[in-house]
C-alpha cells in the first residue's frame, strides 16, 4: 500500500468509527474529515467543496423543499383523512398504514412521508384504542421501503444514478429501480403486516391507544415557599400525593443534585423536583401541592385549561435545529412563546437541571402556549405535533397546483427533457412564485445536515479512487470469491452495504461502497450495473438499529421502543430482503 492508500484507509476508519460512536453530529465529523484529507493532500484544495454543486447534492435539496411544500400545501390531506378513518383489525390498520407510507416515500423524502402521516396515524390509534408502538414502526419501516421504488425516494438511489453516470456517461431513470425495489416493497408490507408488527414486544401501556407509549414526561418543578410541600419531607410528600402515579426521580439543591434525594430532610424554598408523570398526572401533583414548573410564574389556570393556552406533544424530527442544544439555550419562552412542561425519553435518565438537558432526533416535548402560537413555533423548531394539527398557516387549498408542479418536474426527469437536477430547481422556483413555501422559510425546510454531509463526503469518495484504495479492496474481494458465482458476489455486497447503512448515513455508505462494486464488477468480468443496485437496495435498508435512519430515531420517542426491538422485528426483514434481492437483480440486470 502506498503513503496516501494507507492515509485515506485511515481517516476512512476513523470517520466510521466517529458516526458509530454518535457523540459529534455527522456533518460536523465529515467536514473535519474533509479538511484532514485537504491538509495531507487527499484532496485538491479547490475541489474541496466541489460537491455542493454535484448534481446529487442538488438532487436531493430540491426533493426536500418539494416534499415539505406537499406536506403544507394540503396535497396529501386526502391521505391524512384515510388514515384517520382506518378502523378494523390490527393487522388492516398496518396494512393501510404501511401501504400509504411506501406509497408516499416512492415519489418524496421519505422522512417527510414519515412526519406528514404519523400525526393522523396516532389519531387513529387513540380513537380505535390501539397501542401506538404496534403501528409506528411499520410506519417507519415502511417508508424506508418506499423509496426504493424510484430515482427521487432516497439519497442512495440519487447518488448511485450520479456515479453510474460518471463512470458510464448514461445515469439509471426514474423508475430503473422499480423493477427490484417495487417487489422488495412489497414483500416488506406484507411481512410488517402478517409478522413483523406482531414481533413488537408489548409496551407498559400496550393496553391502550394513548398518543404514545412513553411511560412519562420528566419534569423540573419549582417548591414555592406558599406550597403545601414547603418545608415537608419526600416521604410526607409521597404521602400527600399516593393516589397520583408521580414519581420523584431527583432533587436539585444548591445547584447540586441528588439522583437519590434524601427523604428525611424538609424541602425549601430554593428546591428543585425533578419528577416523572404523565400530562394529568403532573397537572394533578403540581395543583394539589401549589408547585409550578421551573423557569414559570405561578398561574391559577391549571395547564391543560387555561382559558387560551394549550398542551403540545411534539417529537424531535432528525432535522430539527433543536438537537444537540440544552433547553436552556433555546430560550423556548422568550423566543417562541412556549413553556416546557417536560420531556419524554424512553429509557432516559435524569442528571442535574432540566435545562442541561440536551435534545436529540426522537425526544417527546410537552409544551404549552397560545393556541395561535404552538403551531408556528413547532414548525420553527422542526418538531412534528403528535396530534393532528395544522402547520400551513393558511397555505391550504394550494395542494393540486403543488402536486402538479412535482409531476411534472417528475415526468421531464423521467422523459429527459431536462436533468434530474435542473427539473427539481425549476419546481422549487415554481412553488416558491406560487406563495406555497415563503422564501424567507425556502432554507429551513432543507435538511442541512444531509446536505453538508453529501457535499463534504463526495470529495473524501473520490480520494479513494483516485488514491488507488478502491481498486485494492476491491481486489482483496475479487480474491476472497475467486471461482465463486457472480450471485454470490452480489450477494456479499448487498449485506455488506445492509451492514453498513445499520450503522452509518445511508449516503455515507454509497459513496464508499460504489466505487468498491464498480471495480469488484470489472475484476470478475460482469457489468456494474447489477453490484451498483446491490448497493443502492443494501443502503437503503436499515432496520437493525434507531441509529442506522432517520426514520428508525424519530419514532423511537413516541413508540417507546428500546434499541432492540428494531433488531428482533427488523433481522427478519433483512433476510427476507437478501433472498429477494439477490435473485430479481440477477434476474432483471444480469445479462
Amino acid at each position: 500500500m502506498t503513503v496516501n492508500q494507507i492515509s485515506i484507509s485511515v481517516l476512512l476508519v476513523a470517520l466510521l468509527v466517529l458516526f458509530m460512536w454518535g457523540r459529534m453530529r455527522y456533518d460536523v465529523v465529515v467536514v473535519g474529515g474533509l479538511v484532514v484529507a485537504v491538509a495531507l493532500g487527499l484532496v485538491e484544495a479547490d475541489k474541496a467543496f466541489s460537491g455542493l454543486g454535484h448534481p446529487a447534492v442538488v438532487t436531493v435539496a430540491g426533493v426536500l423543499i418539494m416534499s415539505r411544500a406537499l406536506s403544507v400545501s394540503g396535497a396529501a390531506d386526502g391521505i391524512a383523512r384515510l388514515i384517520r378513518k382506518a378502523s378494523g383489525s390490527q393487522t388492516g390498520q398496518v396494512s393501510v398504514l404501511s401501504a400509504l407510507a411506501a406509497g408516499l416515500s416512492a415519489f418524496m423524502n421519505n422522512v417527510g412521508a414519515l412526519a406528514l402521516l404519523m400525526p393522523a396515524a396516532l389519531e387513529a390509534c387513540r380513537r380505535n384504542d390501539r397501542p401506538a408502538r404496534l403501528v409506528l414502526m411499520p410506519l417507519a419501516f415502511a417508508s424506508i421501503l418506499g423509496g426504493m421504488v424510484t430515482l427521487i425516494g432516497t439519497p442512495p438511489n440519487i447518488l448511485i444514478a450520479s456515479y453510474r453516470e460518471e463512470v458510464t456517461g448514461v445515469g439509471f431513470s426514474m423508475f430503473d429501480y422499480a423493477a427490484v425495489g417495487l417487489p422488495i416493497a412489497l414483500i416488506g408490507i406484507l411481512y410488517m403486516t402478517f409478522i413483523g408488527w406482531r414481533l413488537i414486544p408489548a409496551g407498559p401501556e400496550s393496553g391502550g391507544g394513548d398518543t404514545h407509549d412513553l411511560e412519562a414526561y420528566l419534569s423540573e418543578l419549582a417548591v414555592p415557599t406558599a406550597s403545601a410541600a414547603y418545608g415537608k419531607t419526600l416521604s410526607e410528600v409521597e404521602g400527600m400525593t399516593e393516589d397520583l402515579d408521580v414519581a420523584v426521580v431527583g432533587l436539585i439543591r444548591r445547584k447540586r443534585h441528588y439522583p437519590r434525594p434524601p427523604q428525611h430532610e424538609p424541602l425549601q424554598g430554593t428546591d428543585r423536583l425533578l419528577v416523572e408523570a404523565a400530562p394529568e398526572e403532573l397537572d394533578r401533583f403540581i395543583h394539589l401541592l401549589g408547585l409550578r414548573v421551573a423557569g414559570t410564574r405561578p398561574k391559577k389556570e391549571s395547564l391543560t385549561k387555561g382559558e387560551h393556552a394549550v398542551l403540545a406533544e411534539a417529537v424531535v424530527t432528525p432535522a430539527s435545529r433543536v438537537i444537540g442544544r440544552t433547553i436552556e439555550s433555546l430560550r423556548l419562552k422568550g423566543r417562541y412563546n412556549l413553556t416546557l412542561l417536560g420531556i419524554g425519553r424512553h429509557g432516559a435518565t435524569a442528571r442535574g437541571r432540566l435545562s442541561s438537558f440536551r435534545l436529540r432526533s426522537g425526544d417527546v416535548l410537552l409544551v404549552q402556549g397560545l393556541e395561535d402560537d404552538v403551531p408556528d413555533a413547532l414548525s420553527r423548531l422542526g418538531c412534528i405535533p403528535l396530534a393532528d394539527r395544522d402547520l400551513s398557516h393558511g397555505l391550504r387549498g394550494k395542494g393540486v397546483l403543488t402536486a402538479a408542479l412535482f409531476a411534472a418536474a417528475i415526468a421531464a426527469a423521467a422523459f429527459g427533457f431536462l436533468p434530474i437536477a435542473v427539473a427539481f430547481v425549476a419546481a422549487v422556483v415554481a412553488v416558491v412564485l406560487a406563495g406555497v413555501l415563503p422564501v424567507r422559510d425556502l432554507y429551513t425546510n432543507l435538511d442541512l445536515p444531509v446536505i453538508v454531509l453529501l457535499a463534504a463526503l463526495l470529495p473524501v469518495g473520490e480520494a479513494l479512487t483516485t488514491t488507488g484504495t478502491t481498486g485494492l479492496i476491491a481486489g482483496w474481494v475479487t480474491h476472497l470469491t475467486q471461482g465463486a458465482p457472480v450471485f454470490v458476489v452480489i450477494a456479499l455486497l448487498l449485506i455488506v452495504s445492509m451492514t453498513m447503512s445499520d450503522l452509518l448515513n445511508n449516503a455515507a455508505t454509497v459513496i464508499v461502497m460504489a466505487p468498491i462494486a464498480v471495480e469488484v464488477a470489472q475484476g470478475v468480468g460482469a457489468p456494474a450495473d447489477p453490484f451498483l443496485m446491490a448497493v443502492a437496495v443494501g443502503a437503503s435498508c436499515a432496520f437493525l438499529t434507531p441509529i442506522g435512519h432517520q426514520n428508525n430515531a424519530l419514532v423511537m420517542g413516541p413508540g417507546g421502543y428500546r434499541f432492540g426491538d428494531f433488531w428482533r422485528v427488523g433481522l427478519p426483514l433483512e433476510l427476507l430482503i437478501v433472498a429477494a434481492a439477490v435473485p430479481l437483480i440477477v434476474l432483471v440486470w444480469l445479462p
